[in-house]
Parts: structure tokens; sequence; C-alpha cells
């Protein structure tokens, strides 16, 4: 195995890497709700719907895997001229760092997946989509557009979703333009016949697929091992790395010892798009510089990392060397997180059908009355999300002298509450920002205030959520305790 401190420079070195990314490109939409009851019109459940995300899927997901870890990326795609083609495009278009080189065709039908969700339960998959190939004049566009993003991409994705983009001559001119960079060709396969994949560097196929494509059995190390090599001499590939699902993946390179990695998640929640995180990571590290084995240990971080948030998700630069530091396996699940985490948060708890409960402060010396009320606003809630207020941000509040502690101490003692489940630093003075990201159900603080005083009290209002107003200990307060330490503090003589 790679000595993890020798990963982070690979992952750093991503910075500079170069990714084209051709294949199918999808929107995938999420509907979540809540089921309490089923229908009269025939024995199916009835979701009421509460939240509804649309994301980019597909090669347009490998794509956002690679720039989220910092690298830089071309995707090449064909999308129809309908309403989710146009979402679709809108979508790509927000992200930053990635070269958009989508084709419109005409009366084509822009493939979309609907998942609905009743708690953490999927209870159904609608797609809409096409499998036919591009016509004569798309065909052309996506060869040029090929064509030159190749020249300057380290590593090419070929994304096979088996809706029509890849087709032979497609693959054989990404294989050609590849080759003449120096560039690696990385293919997540889904035709059973490898031998239309000849010529690619490395095949990343899951159990389920290479059992279909070789025949062969895939339950255990040895197994898959003999499956991967198969695959490589069907193929004529040079390496396959294979994603085994709870058992990790395991790396086949020609003249080498197999690898097996272990699986890398604490929780896994939803598995929509794993496959594209470990291939674009697989890429990214590759166009970096680092060996195939190392590329792998890092892509296995990050599929754990994204098992274990809502929908086709990525994982970030800063969640994987977040792991890497920390020699946590799932940045994901640590406590103490920023807005963008908390919200991934959030919305899978609220998918679970649990509610949600949020409070802040400052947090200097924590004493009973901080206790209690974390403990009250527990109560009101499944979770608990902690808004803290940064050092910056403590000092415009309560003068230069303050906080007593700094934010990382404060962050850790509160993310060590039982009653705690995340720590969110923000640096406005009011945490109004923050609770309109979360949507909080329920906010709590203390009873020194009023509704009608505590920030964000109208925000939650406004869609249902209620606000509580937790029982004080009285006399304990941080202000009091700082004024006791200066009180006792021995007086320097003139």
């Amino acid at each position: 195995m790679t000595d993890p401190s020798a990963l982070g420079p690979v992952l750093e070195r991503l910075r500079g890497a170069r990714v084209l990314v051709v294949g199918d490109v999808m929107l995938d939409r999420f509907v979540a709700g809540s089921v309490e009851r089923i229908s009269p019109e025939a024995p199916i459940p009835v979701v009421r719907v509460r939240s509804e995300q649309t994301m980019a899927g597909g090669a347009g997901n490998v794509a956002r895997n690679v720039v989220a870890l910092g690298a830089q990326a071309s995707l090449i795609g064909l999308r129809g001229d309908d309403a989710a083609g146009a979402a679709l495009a809108h979508l790509l278009g927000e992200i930053e760092g990635l070269d958009v080189r989508v084709v419109a065709e005409a009366g084509r039908v822009t493939t979309e997946k609907t998942r609905y969700f009743g708690g953490s339960q999927q209870l159904l998959r609608a797609d809409r989509e096409v499998s036919s190939k591009p016509s004569a004049a798309s065909a052309a566009a996506l060869l040029a557009h090929l064509e030159a993003a190749a020249k300057t991409a380290g590593a090419v994705i070929v994304s096979d979703y088996a809706k029509g983009v890849v087709d032979p001559d497609v693959f054989a001119r990404a294989v050609a333009a590849a080759k003449k960079s120096g560039a690696k060709v990385l293919v997540d396969p889904k035709d059973k016949d490898l031998r239309r994949y000849a010529g690619a560097t490395v095949l990343t196929p899951n159990a389920h697929e290479l059992a279909a494509a070789t025949g062969m059995p895939v339950d255990g190390d040895d197994a898959v091992a003999a499956a991967a090599l198969t695959a490589a001499d069907r193929a004529g590939v040079e390496s396959v790395v294979a994603t085994r699902g709870k058992a990790g993946m395991t790396v086949v390179e020609r003249n080498k010892a197999p690898v097996h990695l272990r699986v890398r998640a604490r929780e896994v929640f939803d598995v929509s798009g794993a496959g594209d995180t470990v291939v674009a990571t697989l890429a990214a590290a590759l166009a970096a510089g680092a060996t195939l084995v190392q590329a792998a240990e890092l892509a296995n971080i990050a599929a754990g990392i994204v098992v274990g948030k809502v929908g086709t998700a990525v994982a970030t630069h800063a969640e994987v060397l977040e792991s890497l530091h920390t020699g946590e396996l799932l940045a994901a699940d640590a406590k103490v997180v920023d807005a963008a985490t908390a919200l991934e948060h959030v919305q899978r708890w609220r998918r679970n059908g649990e509610t949600v409960a949020f409070t802040n402060g400052c947090f200097d010396l924590v004493h009973p009355g901080h206790v209690s009320l974390l403990n009250q606003a527990r109560a009101a809630a499944s979770r608990l999300v902690v808004g803290l207020n940064t050092d910056e941000s403590v000092r415009r509040l309560k003068g230069a002298s303050r906080p007593i502690q700094g934010e990382s101490a404060r962050a850790t003692v509160l993310a060590n509450f039982a009653a705690v489940d995340l720590v969110v630093p923000f640096g406005d003075d009011t945490p109004l920002g923050l609770i309109q990201t979360l949507k909080p159900d329920v906010l709590v603080k203390g009873a020194d205030y009023t509704i009608a005083t505590v920030v964000g009290a109208d925000v939650v209002q406004s869609y249902g959520g209620k606000v509580v107003l937790a029982e004080l200990v009285p006399g304990a307060s941080s202000s009091s305790l700082v004024e006791r330490i200066n009180a006792n503090r021995p007086k320097r003589s003139a």
C-alpha cells in the first residue's frame, strides 16, 4: 500500500491536471418526500413531495467530479434541444473550471433519470432516453471538439452509458487523439463486448459488469483478480480497476500482483454516481503523474466520501485532503464542517424523515448554561446543528480581548457534546445567512430573547418552522466568568 503521506503531494498536483471527458451526458432528478398512506387508486405509496434537486449526470457528473478535485476538465457530449437539455446546459455552465462542449441536436430526447424517495427508501426511477447514434452533423461536431480538446489533456475518460454517443468511430478517434498527446485513456464500460474498448489504458467496471463481460465469478479477491485479468486480455488494455461496493476495489496491472483496497466509507447512504467519482479521480491523478495504485487509493477515499452523500454527489479537494491529514475515512462525517457540507447532511437527514434544530453562539467559555441550551435544542428535533461565531466575528461583537479560546478550540469542545451533530463556523455578525441556507425545522435561543428579537425567527416561521426559547440557568454566562477571572487576577505593581 502507498504511504498516506505520499498521497498529499499527488492530490496537490491535481490542480495542474487537465482531463477530457467524452460520453453520454444526462440530467438526474431527485424527488424526495414522505410516505404517509397507500393510494386508493392502486397498491402503491403516495409520496408527499418535500424537495426536488437536479444535477448533471452521466459524463456530466464525471466532469463535475474532476473539477471538484481541483483539476481542469473539458466535457464533450450530446443533448437534445428540449427543456431537459436546456436545464442540463444551465447546470453545466455553472460549473467553474469546466470547458463545456456539449452539442445540442434538434429532435433528440435528452436522457433524464428521475428518482423518487420516500424517506430514505428509493421507490421508483423513471427514465426518458434514446439510445440512437448522433446525426451526421452532430457526429462531425463531436469529433471536431474531441480533436481540439485532446491536444492539452493528460487523460481522456470515455464515459459510456450506452446512449449512443460512444460509437466505434468516436472511441477510435478518442484513442488516436490521446496517443498523439501522450494521454491515458480510461473507460467506464457498459458493453459486455470488451473488445470494442481495445486501445484504452484502464477499464473501471464494477463487479456486476465484470462478471457479465467475462462470465466468471467475482465472489472474493482471487476471483475478482482472475476476472479482471481476463477482461484486460479480452479488451487488450494494460490495467483494470474493479469497483466492488462494500468490498472496496481491486487493481490489476499486467505482470504485477493484484492490489486489493478495502472500502473507505463509514456510512453508505446513496451509491448513485460512485463509479463516476472513481474514474474521475483515477484520471485526474494519472494526469498528474501518479501511479495507478496511488490513483486508486485516492479514488477509494473519494468514493467513500461520495456514497455518504445525497444523489450524484462529488468529493471535493478539501474533503479528500481532510481525510488524508486527519486519518478520517469520511471527511463528510466530521462534525466541524462548512455551510455547503452542512446542507448536504441536512438534506440527507430530511430524506430519512428526520427534523433539524439550529442554535448559535460564541461558546467562548462553555458553562452549564450552554450545556442546558444544547440539550434543550437537541430535545426539540432529531438532529442539532450549532452555528459558531468565528474569532473575527466574536471580536467585532465582544471586543478585542475576546474570544478567550480560539475558534478551533471552541469548535472541538462543541463537537464533543453528544447532543451536537454538526458545528458550522460563520463569519458574519449574525447567523441569518446560515439559517437561510439550512432552513432548520426548529430555531432555538435562550429565554433572555423574545421571538421578535431572535435573528432568523421570521425566516423559520415563514416556511412553517418553529422558534423555541430555552430555559436559562441562573447566573451562567461567559461574560460573567471572564469578569470573575479578571477580578481575581493579581494586579501588577507599578
